[in-house]
């Protein structure tokens, strides 16, 4: 089967629909009320931002919680709530303090025997916090705003995990830090720019947040997560609308002033309105990939993954999975496109159009010999879908014998977790992407490892690149990670960790009147900043 563009998107006709529909989500209009920011967004299910990684939680912990240290524009982890911070002489003691006036929305100052509490429990749930906690002696709060983590051995990688975890950083109070990370903190009494209205929360349909009048941001300019949290709103109103072409008319109609992802099928209705626009705050987006099986034929053979490697053609799959070429890109990096460790180490296999025979001639040195090669696909996801639909009608061109799985995300989940062969249940191949940020980050980001059986699924292995990445926490230096990082990606490539698809970009949609939202290098937007022009 070939697919075409034309097959994926019709987005002319869903435009047309859109913009001759009636406002329906109100009955009357709104007023014109210049400090409310209305914004729709995905259903807010968990609200603490420890336990769950989900988008839209991380979001809700931005508003309502701050923290010690954040990455700017450029990844480069910058102070929050710290004011001042030193190191030892022997790079084992780091020693933190708090700036004046932090406090949390119920009145009381945040103190270094909150921050150790939220620290210890952070420590819990994120990966890079677990290596923290292994390399520490002792945490403990030296004064009512200094606090100091004591280490085993030298860690220069520790201020970037806590600015940057996959898991967020919450300062709480210490009676909500205290207790265990998988029990849900629910009070949302942060010390952040914006205070939880607990009064206006209808579950399912809006939530809504304050500006906190006693937040007394930084004096630098916001910069990423960084900088001055300056809230310039009164209020904002998040609406959980889950049909596409009813969030578009509120759009439309000045009901809502953001939309987080506009279905890609309406981009030609966003630009063609004069009020509206199309804006990628998320500078990095997610990178699509591949993952091999190395467990079983025929990936279990080096050549055969190295087969795959020449046989993608990065610019045909990027037009089955992203509708607008604007937003998506090659990429050749296992540090991905928007990171300081992207390189171009060992990339001498990328060529546009994809090399099928040498694709061929490798699977032929492999030994291939016509055995099924089970793809899932996962038929809630389009881009995910369509991409193994490629991938399957590619394969079959150069002889390979392709079974497809048609199945939901959820059914996928628990298939893929089968170690056993083709025929006992188990799998070849399946598509599905992560974030070009999180690619910064070897120890925190799963996919990155190539550790056998302790591996994400697949189970990659290669001792040569698992000793690399183990220096990976010694490394003091931007400039040493970046030396590492090039010999790491010139190991994976060798072996075939997984294979890039291409990165894409979810731009969002918003009315022009609403201005100064900030750009980041991740898909979790902070709210403070913005302001309609009339404001």
């Amino acid at each position: 089967m070939t697919i075409t563009r034309r097959d994926l998107i019709k987005a002319g006709m869903a435009a047309g629909t859109a913009i001759s529909m009636p406002s329906i989500l109100r009955a009357q209009t709104l007023p014109d009320d210049a400090r409310t920011v209305r914004m729709v967004m995905t259903d807010l299910k968990i609200v603490d931002p420890t336990l769950s990684i989900a988008d839209v939680t991380y979001m809700h912990g931005l508003a309502v919680y701050d923290t010690l240290f954040a990455f700017d524009s450029k990844l480069v982890p910058q102070p929050q709530m710290v004011g001042k911070w030193g190191l030892s002489e022997d790079k084992k003691t780091y020693t933190f303090q708090l700036r004046d006036g932090l406090q949390f929305h119920d009145g009381s100052s945040v103190s270094a025997a909150d921050c150790v509490a939220s620290i210890r429990r952070w420590w819990q749930a994120d990966a890079g916090g677990k290596l923290i906690m292994e390399r520490s002696s002792d945490i403990a709060k030296k004064d009512e705003k200094t606090f100091t983590i004591a280490l085993k051995e030298p860690l220069g990688i520790l201020i970037d995990l806590m600015a940057g975890g996959t898991n967020f950083l919450p300062i709480m109070r210490e009676k909500d830090a205290d207790r265990p990370a998988t029990e849900q903190v629910t009070s949302n009494i942060g010390s952040g720019p914006f205070r939880w209205n607990e009064g206006l929360v209808r579950p399912g349909a809006s939530f809504t947040y304050d500006r906190n009048e006693k937040y007394l941001p930084r004096q630098e300019p916001a910069d990423g997560l960084a900088g001055g949290k300056v809230v310039k709103v009164d209020r904002v109103e998040w609406q959980v609308i889950t049909d596409q072409q009813t969030a578009l008319a509120a759009l439309q109609a000045g009901e809502t002033d953001f939309i987080l992802e506009p279905a890609a099928d309406f981009y030609p209705a966003i630009e063609n309105d004069p009020n509206l626009e199309l804006q990628a705050l998320n500078t990095s987006g997610s990178d699509l990939y591949l993952r091999m099986n190395f467990l079983q034929p025929p990936f279990n053979n080096v050549k055969a993954r190295q087969a795959m490697l020449y046989l993608i053609d990065q610019e045909a799959f990027l037009r089955v999975m992203a509708p607008d070429p604007r937003f998506a890109h090659p990429v050749t990096s296992i540090f991905g496109n928007s990171t300081p460790y992207s390189n171009d180490e060992n990339t001498g296999w990328y060529k546009k159009g994809g090399d099928p025979e040498r694709a061929k001639q490798l699977l032929q040195e492999a030994g291939y010999a016509g055995e099924k090669i089970f793809i899932f696909q996962i038929t809630d996801w389009a881009a995910a879908s369509n991409a193994a639909l490629l991938l399957a009608d590619t394969l079959r061109k150069i002889g390979v014998n392709v079974e497809l799985g048609a199945m939901s995300f959820g059914e996928f989940t628990t298939r893929r977790a089968n170690k056993g062969p083709v025929e006992d249940g188990g799998w070849s191949i399946f598509i599905s992407d992560w974030s070009d940020y999180n690619l910064r980050d070897p120890i925190g980001t799963s996919f990155l490892f190539a550790n056998g059986d302790k591996a994400w699924w697949g189970w990659p292995k290669s001792d040569e690149y698992e000793a690399l990445r183990a220096k990976w926490v010694g490394a003091e230096t931007l400039q040493e990670r970046q030396a590492l990082a090039r010999k790491m990606q010139g190991v994976w490539w060798d072996f075939v960790g997984a294979v890039m698809l291409g990165q894409i970009v979810q731009p969002t949609a918003h009315r022009k009147a609403l201005k100064g939202l900030i750009e980041v290098p991740h898909s979790r937007f902070p709210m403070w900043n913005m302001q309609k022009a009339s404001s």
